[in-house]
């Protein structure tokens, strides 16, 4: 069967990232005092499995930039050099450079050069003379080459016979590597290539390894220093070692290698994970790049939907045979099977969108290193704390959301925590924190960022605003309470750094950070106290594929409200309604004014009436809260969203449909856009700014 070299290109990146984050996690938890030696392995084997990956499939730059980092590890290893926080610093820049050369592979995206041949140099720097020393391909000689060419010396020799399966290359493993450094043994090395097993020329599949060789060393060499290089091809091979005395030689026909003396196979070392397979990981995460297209399941989730299509097929196959011969006295028994087909599917929706379900480490594990590299720029000391890594959340979610969250974590180093002096002459430690924190809280997740620093100072924060015109002129200070201040960081435009830079000062990010939650279905809240801290609260759908809905009737039309949105429905009571300025309607409840949102209107329905005998539907979204009007509260039921702007058009208000159990077709609401269209087109001055 022909390969998928291209399926097999895409596995490889996906590895590929798996390992840099190997790498990079095992980095940032080094104690540099006190190094542990299967640390040092787990970023070689990384190193060494990019870079083997990396040849198979051609991509040079990757493999050659890898080896050094790899050449420098060994070192490391055999202790022949030392980790330094410096050292550190250089393989996280390699790692980074490694994942831009894979991206512009895989992507087309722009690698910086500059860079890259920064760290590559450095690289060299802490190689030294060894890499002055050019890599030399061992002396290989054809299965014709007679005996007598073989060196012979007066010291032990040793004979490896080295057969590679055919799918060697397919691991990412190279047999040319491992021969140069059977060559680097610092020993006599002799080696003859069989190539019997060569096909003809048309015959010749190039993904395949064909050749065996057969390898003389001679010199001060163990058994155990060729072992450990044969250690990463163990199960893609089989391979024989043999100590040959000094008088006996290597004798080659043209039907292949004959030996002088029996070879035991080497079949008693432990296993270690070859290029293919990665390395465990604890307390990591994410992708995580939010452009992995495929996600990995847990065998046992797979083994739950087995069972439960089983289970369907049962239960479908009872209903067939009722329905093939039905009788009035068979409607029991027709019932029982139809709430058992109701079960059965409804576990099957259940395990289906488990399968999508992926813990928050994918997203949290990026930030350890940004936070240490950005505290370090700022000249800053921060403790990164991570709490609920291991709660789920939906796949497309997770992905996301992930960059909200590196706004508010830069955000929180940048303009929370403070200088160390600072911080100490304030009575506190030198040290700030940021808190991390995922748990679930009824059918949504709850993601919390918080700080101990600086915290927000609404009188500054106002008086920005008034600079920046992000408030009317004729708004008063007093108009406002410090909530609804603190909210403005959220305006477009808005930002109270006093320099522009790289990380912060140009008014956009928070802004950004809000509408991507928004439109996620989720809302963003934030809370602080000056010079205590800042804490902000991210409530967030757990998948977007399924929706609890509340459904209504709106001018003779069913919608369906996402229930998180809503916090009571009431009868209008006539006497509570109040009129602004602007035509504005309120209504009075429980000593709050809240504006009632036509929904037939706004939806552009007609005119919805008067206001007796109908019902207030109190919606929340970012903060805000009104009342919906709508004429019956019909059923609640969990419903299916599908897209409507990808099979019809993007409606201003509407969020997607879904099918009902009569099969029509209803429209979800969007709470959040209707909302902030409500307020854009009613508010006055002093709304306005509330809005902001």
């Amino acid at each position: 069967m022909a390969l998928d070299m291209e399926q097999l290109r895409k596995m490889f990146y996906e590895e590929c990232r798996e390992n840099l984050e190997v790498l990079e996690d095992v980095l940032l938890n080094l104690d540099i005092n006190n190094v542990e030696e299967e640390s040092i392995n787990t970023i070689f084997r990384a190193a060494h499995s990019i870079k083997g990956g990396a040849a198979t499939f051609n991509l040079l730059d990757i493999s050659e930039f890898t080896h050094s980092v790899e050449a420098y590890l060994d070192l490391v290893r055999n202790q022949q050099r030392e980790l330094t926080a410096s050292t550190v610093d250089l393989l996280l820049k390699s790692g980074d450079c490694i994942h831009a050369m894979l991206e512009g592979h895989e992507q087309g995206s722009d690698v910086d050069i500059e860079l890259k041949n920064q760290v590559s140099a450095q690289l060299h720097s802490l190689l030294g003379e060894l890499v002055d020393e050019p890599i030399e391909p061992p002396p290989v000689l054809s299965s014709q080459t007679t005996a007598s060419s073989l060196i012979q010396t007066g010291q032990s020799d040793w004979q490896v016979k080295f057969e590679p399966h055919p799918e060697m290359f397919f691991s990412g493993n190279d047999p040319l590597r491992i021969l140069r450094e059977l060559k680097d043994l610092h020993t006599s090395c002799v080696i003859i290539a069989d190539t019997k097993s060569l096909p003809e020329l048309d015959l010749i599949e190039a993904e395949l390894c064909y050749l065996n060789w057969t390898v003389k060393l001679s010199g001060d060499v163990t058994e155990e220093a060729i072992r450990e290089i044969f250690e990463w091809v163990e199960d893609e091979c089989d391979l024989y070692i043999d100590r040959v005395p000094t008088s006996q030689k290597v004798t080659t026909s043209t039907e292949g290698i004959q030996y002088s003396s029996e070879s035991a196979k080497l079949n008693n070392q432990p296993s270690i994970s070859s290029p293919a397979k990665s390395e465990p990981k604890t307390n990591k995460a994410a992708k995580s790049e939010s452009s992995v297209s495929s996600i990995r399941v847990d065998i046992d989730k797979v083994d739950s939907l087995i069972n439960l299509v089983g289970e369907l097929v049962i239960t479908q196959s009872m209903l067939t045979e009722i329905g093939n011969d039905f009788t009035i006295d068979k409607i029991e028994k027709l019932k029982v099977g139809l709430a058992q087909l109701l079960q059965n599917s409804k576990d099957l929706q259940e395990n289906v969108l488990n399968i999508r379900m992926l813990p928050m480490s994918f997203a949290f594990s990026r930030f350890p290193r940004l936070v240490r590299d950005l505290s370090s720029r700022l000249d800053k000391q921060v403790d990164l704390q991570i709490q609920g890594e291991q709660t789920e959340l939906d796949k497309t979610v997770l992905e996301r959301i992930v960059d909200p969250l590196v706004h508010l974590v830069r955000n929180g180093i940048d303009h929370g925590i403070e200088q160390p002096d600072t911080r100490l002459e304030r009575g506190k430690p030198a040290q700030g924190v940021i808190k991390l924190n995922a748990f679930h809280q009824g059918g949504s997740i709850v993601i919390e960022i918080k700080d101990d620093g600086a915290g927000l100072d609404c009188e500054k924060l106002w008086n920005k605003a008034t600079e920046k015109g992000v408030l009317a002129a004729e708004v008063r200070r007093e108009d406002m309470n410090d909530k609804q201040i603190m909210n403005l960081i959220f305006a477009p435009g808005f930002s109270t750094a006093e320099e522009v830079s790289d990380i912060s000062g140009r008014g956009v990010g928070m802004d950004v950070v809000k509408r991507n939650i928004e439109e996620l279905g989720g809302h963003i809240e934030v809370e602080s106290k000056l010079g205590v801290g800042s804490s902000f609260t991210i409530s967030l759908p757990l998948t977007l594929a399924i929706l609890d809905g509340q459904l209504v009737k709106v001018g003779g039309e069913v919608y369906i409200i996402p229930l998180l949105t809503i916090v009571e429905s009431i009868q209008i009571d006539t006497s509570c309604i109040k009129l602004a300025s602007g035509g504005i309607e309120l209504y009075r409840l429980r000593d709050e004014n809240i504006p009632i949102l036509r929904l037939q209107e706004e939806l552009e329905m007609g005119r919805s009436g008067s206001l007796d005998a109908r019902i207030l539907c109190f919606v929340e979204a970012a903060g805000n809260r009104v009342g919906l009007l709508i004429d019956e509260l019909l059923d609640q039921q969990q419903v299916v969203i599908k897209s409507l702007e990808s099979n019809y058009n993007k409606v201003a208000g509407i969020s997607g449909a879904t099918i009902l159990g009569d099969g029509s077709v209803s429209l979800i609401i969007d709470v959040q856009g209707l909302i902030t269209h409500f307020l854009k087109r009613t508010s006055d001055s002093a709304h306005k700014g509330i809005a902001a």
